[in-house]
């Protein structure tokens, strides 16, 4: 037996790794004025026959962009390595822009805000264009959302106000509300960085917790939720507390506290946990 398994150890650890591509692309958005880059994960394969494939929008981090997942994240030797071992379903995994490193001047987040109609674009614009072209998604079944940090929370936002719309929500140390002023954003109110910590503090997923009415909560119960943070992360309390929302809500929430802070080491294990889950939830 122990032959057996060593051998058989040993044959998974010598397959020949299935290697996606990462394309990047852009959309000219006339919700938001501007053209909008992502890359795109294709898995192995990809156009070689008329197969449509489940979806996985992965949302960057306040500060980053669309590169940060490719670049500092592994995205695609993760997605080729789990994939290759069956772990998770060849998939096509988009990663949109939605900032970048100078939050003074430069919009970020996912949500509506003055001048920034980001969800609006992302509901309306990007997961019509992006799924004809590269065929994907095209249903609840076959669609998830997960992010970190600012995309982690919008991850959930987006899944909380369009239940319909995702699967599953893998939301690495989110950025759930800022109430606490977890992010400082100047005095100045036209300093971009305040316009997306008012943007967060309005779209609480807490909040939304508190408010929502019976039909809603049951709604919320067709997704699949999973929440990880690290237990040194500064965000681990707002976590702890969606936790206990959750639950006092009825509905079933996956919440893992690992050995880690707010850093892309503890992301990048994550996203080993993240795909595996949207796999499993996917129709």
């Amino acid at each position: 037996m122990k032959k057996f398994v060593l051998i058989s150890l040993l044959a998974v650890s010598f397959l020949p790794l299935r290697a996606g591509q990462i394309v990047t692309d852009s959309l000219w958005s006339r919700v938001l004025g501007v053209s909008v880059k992502f890359n795109v994960y294709l898995p192995d394969g990809f156009g070689k026959t008329e197969r449509s494939y489940p979806a996985v929008y992965l949302l960057h981090g306040l500060t980053d962009t669309y590169t940060a997942w490719r670049e500092r994240g592994g995205m695609r030797t993760v997605a080729d390595e789990l994939i290759t071992s069956g772990e998770a379903a060849p998939m096509v995994i988009i990663m949109p822009n939605a900032g970048g490193p100078d939050v003074h001047k430069t919009w970020n987040g996912y949500f509506n805000m003055p001048g920034w109609r980001y969800e609006d674009f992302f509901f309306g614009e990007l997961i019509p264009a992006v799924e004809a072209k590269y065929s994907c998604g095209g249903s609840k079944g076959r669609r998830a959302v997960m992010g970190l940090s600012m995309g982690g929370g919008g991850s959930v936002v987006y899944c909380q106000r369009h239940p319909d719309m995702f699967s599953s929500c893998y939301a690495l140390s989110p950025w759930l509300d800022d109430k606490g002023h977890e992010v400082a954003g100047a005095d100045d109110p036209q300093d971009k960085l305040s316009l997306v910590c008012q943007a967060v503090r309005d779209h609480s997923a807490l909040d939304f917790l508190d408010n929502a009415s019976d039909a809603t909560l049951e709604q919320l119960r067709t997704v699949a939720w999973f929440t990880d943070c690290g237990d040194d992360d500064y965000l681990l309390h707002l976590s702890v507390s969606y936790h206990f929302k959750m639950k006092a809500a009825g509905i079933h929430h996956e919440f893992r506290v690992r050995n880690g802070v707010h850093n892309w080491e503890y992301w990048h294990l994550g996203l080993r946990l993240a795909l595996p889950f949207a796999s499993r939830s996917f129709e």
